[in-house]
């Protein structure tokens, strides 16, 4: 196991800063204790911003060397935006913090009794925890979902999606089969939440604001976008009335909303109802549900039926209250229902579980996490919001510009917030999503399957017209 001062010298020697060293004769900088945070996501990013004002030395780790603004990201998969538009590096928004380190790797296991992290073939040790992994899609276990459904939950994935939307058009340009072709031209969303409704809405405009005209050989009539929402209303957490301007507005675009339909099975080429509905679909959105990202080899942890770790009223782990953990990975009750897994939580309980952190080093006790509910917000088109804000239900154009203004505030970084800027005005002044590319990359249209092998056109493939 290598120690502190090699973490630290390994880990700072290309950085824009550099950590004084053990061995400079500096001991009260020696003395500050190490904070290891996983994860630069919303938890993560905002517990080490927190921590980096106190006299700590922070190591944050993660899988990508960048921070992803995850509301936005359905947009990438709608063609609007470019995937670098919501995201940032995670070392330039450290160049104000000298006593943080970045280090680029995969979170294996926590050693919580031996208080070190591994990741690949080193260990790295801490004094203070705080876990932010995220969250990962959640099939509840339903067949086929987890080979055959496209999901967003990273860039990675919003590029495949944004993939298969434009192969799928370039395919049905040449099947002649007309059955094939519409299972080509339909596209099922899963999940009736914020993001479902938001996608729906983006791909509508995508469909018939720009593909419609890049395809003149196709009948758009023939397209078909469905929501399928297991429950009784769209966005559930908001007033009955936004959940019905959101259905009405949507069909109104041309979206088909099927409320109180639970999809049970996913295939290559359709999905299955629960009321026996086959619905012949090659492209499937799963939207439903998100679970907590443990580590696989994790040992030494209680967990809730969402995969999340139970923690303390204080974000800490029972038993190790030198670990805490925030955002989508932390199990939280508040006044007898869990918390969401959105971005506010992920922000509040980061900084909160930074700002323990130092209390504890200070001497004093932690505080108990309280949430405070900023609103959902949810756009569904242009000029089309829903809004619930401080116990105020607003809609349509208003709630549009709330939107706007919230979400390119909450944009970290100036160029982020100026291309996202002028993606959009481009957007709305001429209807056109200008992000219409095929990745030359392969794509697999399915991922493999045990009983059937199925692989999405490669796109070069598609364009020279084969099928």
């Amino acid at each position: 196991m290598q120690s502190l001062n090699e973490t630290y010298s390994k880990l700072g020697r290309n950085g824009r800063h550099s950590l004084p060293d053990q061995t400079s004769g500096d001991k009260r900088q020696a003395q500050h204790p190490t904070v290891v945070v996983l994860g630069a996501g919303f938890g993560g990013l905002w517990a080490t911003r927190t921590l980096a004002e106190g006299p700590v030395k922070v190591i944050l780790i993660d899988r990508h060397n960048y921070h992803t603004f995850f509301p936005l990201l359905y947009q990438v998969g709608a063609a609007e935006l470019e995937p670098e538009d919501i995201a940032q590096p995670v070392r330039k928004i450290l160049w104000n913090h000298p006593n943080v380190r970045f280090y680029l790797g995969e979170v294996e296991q926590v050693d919580f009794w031996a208080k070190v992290v591994r990741v690949a073939d080193q260990d790295i040790p801490y004094d203070y925890l705080v876990m932010a992994l995220g969250s990962q899609p959640n099939f509840y276990g339903t067949p086929g979902a987890a080979e055959y459904a496209l999901t967003l939950k990273s860039l990675e994935q919003a590029v495949e999606l944004r993939n298969q939307i434009l192969t799928s058009f370039e395919q049905a340009v040449h099947e002649m089969e007309p059955e094939l072709r519409q299972s080509w031209l339909t596209f099922t969303i899963v999940g009736g939440g914020p993001t479902g409704v938001e996608f729906a809405g983006a791909l509508m405009e995508l469909i018939h604001g720009s593909l419609d005209r890049d395809f003149p050989e196709l009948d758009f009539r023939q397209v078909q976008v469905l929501l399928v929402e297991a429950s009784e209303q769209l966005l559930n957490g908001m007033p009955e009335a936004l959940s019905d301007y959101a259905q009405t507005r949507l069909e109104k675009m041309g979206v088909e909303v099927r409320l109180k339909s639970r999809l049970i099975e996913v295939t290559p080429d359709e999905v299955l109802l629960k009321d026996g509905t086959r619905i012949s679909s090659k492209t499937v959105i799963w939207t439903a549900g998100v679970q907590g990202s443990v580590p696989e080899n994790q040992e030494g942890v209680a967990t809730n039926r969402r995969n999340q770790m139970e923690v303390l009223p204080t974000l800490q782990l029972a038993g190790h209250p030198e670990v805490y953990v925030a955002g989508d990975l932390a199990g939280i009750q508040q006044d007898g229902h869990p918390l969401p897994l959105v971005a506010q939580v992920g922000i509040q309980t980061g900084s909160a579980a930074g700002r323990n952190i130092l209390r504890q080093m200070a001497g004093q006790p932690p505080l108990p996490f309280r949430y405070q509910d900023k609103g959902t917000l949810a756009v569904i088109g242009r000029n089309a919001a829903a809004a619930y804000i401080w116990g105020r239900a607003i809609r349509g154009f208003p709630a549009w510009l709330i939107w706007l203004g919230v979400h390119i505030l909450k944009l970290m970084g100036f160029r982020n917030r100026l291309m996202v800027l002028i993606n959009w005005a481009w957007h709305y002044l001429f209807c056109e999503y200008g992000v219409r590319l095929i990745t030359p990359a392969q794509t697999s249209f399915a991922k493999e399957s045990t009983a059937k092998e199925v692989t999405r056109p490669h796109p070069e493939r598609v364009i020279e017209g084969g099928r």
